[in-house]
C-alpha cells in the first residue's frame, strides 16, 4: 500500500476559499455598491474605506491575478480585516493600529529608482514597472519577530524578474531596498533617533530565490497603504522586519548593508533574520507563535516551514549569525 506523507506546505482543498467566490469578490462588492447595499447592510468602515482606496488606485484593474499553486499552506487564511488592521509600519507609529495614519501616504505618482552596480541605472513609474512584470498570487505564511504570524494571499511578481530587468554587473553581491522618506506624511520619520530611511537588503542569491517576491496586491486587490503599498518585499522564510515596505529604491552593491534594525540594536536584530525556533530573541522565545487570525499558539518551524526552498543558501556559512 502506498502511503503519502504530505509536505508541510500542502494545503487541503477544504481549507481554501472557493475559487469562484474569491476571484469574484471585487465584482460582488461593486455590484453591492451600485445597488446601495453596502450602506444598508452596515459593512464595516474599514472594508468600505479599503474598497474605496482600491478603486482609486490605477492598478486596480490588474487584480485579481492567477494563483501560483506551487505555494500552498496547511493553515487557514487570516481574515482580511485582521491582516489589514494589525500592522507594523514604524514610519506611521510604533503601535499596531497605524491603519488610519498610513492613509496619508500618497502612492501616485510613485517612482522607483534602480541604481548601483547595474548595466544602466533607471527611474521608472510603478505602473510602468507593473506592466513589465508577470503578476501572480501566492499564499504565504508570514512570521513576525514578535512571535505572531498570519497567512495571506499576496499578489505581485518574483523579485528575480526585477533583478533581471536591472541587469546587475558581476560585481554586485547584494540588493539593498529603501522605503520612502517624507516627514510631512509619516510622523514616525520626525523621530530623529531612528536611522531613516528604512533600509534592508538581501544577497543576490537570496533575491533571486524562487520564494522572494515583490508584493503589489493583497486579497485580490492592490496592497493597502498600511501593508506597504505600492511595493513591498515578501521573503517568507525570514522574520517580518526584513520585509521592506513602500519601496522607492533598489540598489545593487558589492557591500553588505547595515540595515535599519541592525543600526538600532545589532545584538537583537541581525542581517539574516532567518526564522528558527531554536534561537530565541534576547528578550523572548521564538519556539512558538500566535496566529492572529485564530488566536491559536502553534510551534514555529525552521525557516518558517520553507526549508526545502532555502536551506541550501546557508549550508556553507559556518560562523555567521544566520538567525537573528
Amino acid at each position: 500500500m502506498l502511503i503519502r506523507n504530505p509536505k508541510g506546505w500542502v494545503l487541503p482543498e477544504s481549507k481554501a476559499t472557493s475559487e469562484d467566490v474569491y476571484l469574484n469578490r471585487r465584482k460582488i462588492l461593486q455590484g453591492m455598491a451600485g445597488a446601495g447595499l453596502i450602506a444598508s447592510i452596515g459593512t464595516s468602515a474599514v472594508i468600505k474605506s479599503a474598497f474605496a482606496a482600491a478603486e482609486a488606485d490605477p492598478s486596480v484593474g490588474l487584480y485579481p491575478v492567477p494563483r501560483n499553486d506551487r505555494y500552498k499552506i496547511t493553515r487557514e487564511l487570516t481574515p482580511e480585516k485582521i491582516a489589514t488592521t494589525y500592522n507594523n509600519f514604524y514610519e506611521f507609529g510604533s503601535h499596531k493600529e497605524i491603519y488610519n495614519a498610513a492613509q496619508e501616504l500618497k502612492i501616485r505618482p510613485w517612482t522607483v529608482k534602480i541604481d548601483g552596480l547595474v548595466e544602466k541605472e533607471m527611474e521608472i513609474g510603478v505602473d510602468d514597472l507593473l506592466a513589465k512584470m508577470p503578476l501572480e498570487e501566492r499564499l504565504y505564511r508570514h512570521r513576525c519577530v514578535e512571535a505572531w504570524s498570519m497567512v495571506v494571499p499576496w499578489s505581485g511578481f518574483p523579485l528575480k524578474e526585477l533583478v533581471k530587468l536591472a541587469a546587475p554587473t558581476s560585481n554586485a553581491k547584494y540588493l539593498v531596498m529603501q522605503t520612502f522618506e517624507d516627514k510631512s506624511v509619516a510622523p514616525g520619520q520626525r523621530q530623529f533617533w531612528y536611522p531613516w530611511p528604512y533600509t534592508d537588503g538581501l544577497t543576490l542569491k537570496e533575491a533571486t530565490n524562487d520564494l522572494s517576491f515583490i508584493v503589489t496586491g493583497l486579497y485580490g486587490k492592490p496592497v493597502p497603504k498600511q501593508n506597504g503599498a505600492p511595493l513591498r518585499l515578501a521573503v517568507p522564510w525570514k522574520y517580518g522586519f526584513k520585509h521592506v515596505k513602500s519601496i522607492v529604491r533598489f540598489n545593487f552593491t558589492d557591500k553588505r548593508p547595515t540595515t535599519f534594525w541592525e543600526a538600532l540594536a545589532d545584538e537583537e536584530y541581525g542581517f539574516w533574520a532567518n526564522v528558527n525556533p531554536e534561537v530565541p530573541h534576547p528578550r523572548w522565545s521564538q519556539a512558538t507563535e500566535r496566529d492572529i487570525g485564530t488566536g491559536e499558539r502553534i510551534p514555529t518551524e525552521i525557516y518558517n516551514g520553507y526549508g526545502e526552498y532555502v536551506a541550501d543558501l546557508y549550508k556553507d556559512m559556518k560562523g555567521e549569525r544566520l538567525f537573528m
